[in-house]
């Protein structure tokens, strides 16, 4: 049997559900971009809501590819568990938030009808990176890409983020309807803005007046996300099948810590966020800068490091001194370079965040943070090798990571396995690197590809590093940190 409203009432009494009338919620959230994550984040909190009380708070969740989790969720009717692991410590509780999902390229006009409904208040998205469809380097729509060039011509059957929220808020507009808050919940440094400026140069090119119109009265608050959510495997779904006595396919895992920083800026109503242990605040920069450059910046330097060695999980790789004191070598070089939020302690964010790399129960494995690095190198790392060699400051181990990224281009391990990288630049990035005479050409190659200029200092240290990975292996590159 299958998880479903018919059947919570066989479940074990310990486990948590809703408890109030799914029946008579309101969908006032439409999600772009549903997965693990989401649920995990961003529903649990509208979940909370709901719990409290507030039944505004329902999701439209829209998957923009493909139709696999509407396919998970739908014969449940949209119930998960999320399953909170910390250690040999874990509980469950069943999410009911979700409303419906919907898949884009299948229905483009319900997706565009579900940003139009009146109950529609809030906006989210986790689309990742790449989902923006911007050239980081120019901040602007990519004008090669055919998808967004449709948009641009037509908002008849969106296909992108942006053109999907342009069609949603011309149908609210021209209905007589109120703006939406639309909040970026993606590691993208200054979130809300960049997908602001995505979406008036869609509308832009279909309709200025609806441009205007967007850039009155709709607020695009930045914000900043962090939980850890690996992906479910199916020996998951079955301990937990186990357990519950039913199947559920859209489970997720993740760790106890949860974190939603969002910028004070709403024209539309809202679930009381404080109340919900959501941070509002004036500035959310601070906080995404020392997100990014320590959690996400270690992230990526284990994934590379680690999965060229042989580290399946992000635990295996902490678990070693000469892995931790990468991690905090790494640390000490990014945080001189952030400026601290009121309320936020780096040396108390630090000690937790090394906690949580070494959560063995999270099974977090590293060729799942080593995805799509193309797309967060620059905001990971490269932003803050930039700000310390401008001080004149030297970057030794944050170089070691990118270079570790530089070597993951090739598509084999240090033990000889090869594998597929996943990345949407991969066929451009492994050209690059496969044409390149030598370690120094494929350095310059490959910095080349982000247009980041380095100087002579950098470029050694990292030609250095690089020679080092190829030569000796990651494992050896990463002990004389022990």
């Amino acid at each position: 049997m299958r998880l479903s409203t018919e059947t919570l009432g066989t479940l074990p009494a310990d486990i948590a559900r809703p408890a109030y009338d799914r029946g008579a919620v309101k969908r006032g959230v439409v999600h772009l971009g549903i997965g693990a994550f989401h649920r995990a984040h961003q529903a649990a909190y509208f979940e909370a809501a709901l719990a409290a009380g507030d039944l505004r708070w329902g999701i439209t969740s829209v998957s923009l590819r493909s139709a696999g989790v509407r396919d998970q969720l739908a014969p449940q009717d949209c119930l998960y568990a999320l399953v909170v692991r910390d250690g040999d410590a874990r509980s469950v509780a069943i999410v009911g938030a979700e409303q419906a999902v919907l898949v884009a390229p299948e229905d483009p006009a319900a997706v565009v009808a579900a940003l139009a409904h009146p109950d529609a208040r809030i906006v989210t998205l986790t689309i990742t990176e790449k989902g923006y469809k911007l050239d980081r380097a120019k901040g602007i729509l990519l004008a090669d890409d055919a998808d967004v060039a449709a948009d641009c011509a037509s908002l008849a059957a969106p296909r992108t983020a942006p053109g999907f929220l342009a069609a949603g808020l011309a149908a609210r507009r021209a209905a007589g309807l109120g703006a939406l808050t639309v909040i970026s919940c993606d590691n993208l440094p200054h979130n809300g803005a960049l997908l602001r400026e995505a979406v008036l140069a869609v509308a832009r090119a279909n309709d200025p007046a609806l441009a205007e119109w967007i850039a009155a009265e709709v607020a695009f608050p930045a914000s900043m996300i962090d939980r850890i959510v690996p992906a479910t495997t199916d020996a998951d779904i079955a301990a937990l099948a186990t357990d519950l006595g039913v199947e559920d396919r859209a489970m997720v895992k993740t760790e106890p810590f949860s974190q939603w920083v969002i910028e004070d800026r709403f024209v539309t109503e809202r679930p009381d966020f404080a109340a919900l242990g959501v941070q509002l605040t004036e500035a959310v920069a601070p906080w995404e800068d020392a997100k990014l450059r320590l959690l996400n910046g270690a992230h990526s330097g284990i994934a590379y490091l680690g999965a060229l060695a042989g580290d399946d999980f992000v635990h295996d790789f902490v678990a070693t001194a000469a892995g931790r004191g990468f991690v905090e070598a790494l640390w000490d070089e990014a945080q001189t370079t952030l400026d601290p939020p009121e309320g936020l302690d780096i040396a108390a964010y630090r000690t937790a965040l090394m906690g949580r790399f070494a959560n063995s129960a999270l099974q977090h494995r590293t060729r799942q943070i080593a995805m799509d690095g193309s797309q967060k190198l620059p905001q990971r790392l490269l932003a803050t090798i930039a700000e310390r060699r401008t001080a004149g400051a030297p970057v030794d181990a944050l170089a070691l990571a990118v270079a570790a990224w530089m070597r993951w281009q090739a598509g084999v391990t240090d033990a000889g396995e090869t594998f597929t990288v996943d990345d949407p630049a991969a066929e451009t990035l492994g050209a690059l690197s496969a044409a390149a005479a030598d370690t120094a050409a494929r350095v310059d190659a490959l910095l080349g590809f982000f247009g980041f200029e380095a100087d002579t200092d950098l470029r050694e240290t990292l030609v250095t590093h690089l020679t080092a990975l190829e030569t000796d292996g990651a494992r050896a590159a990463v002990a004389r940190f022990g």
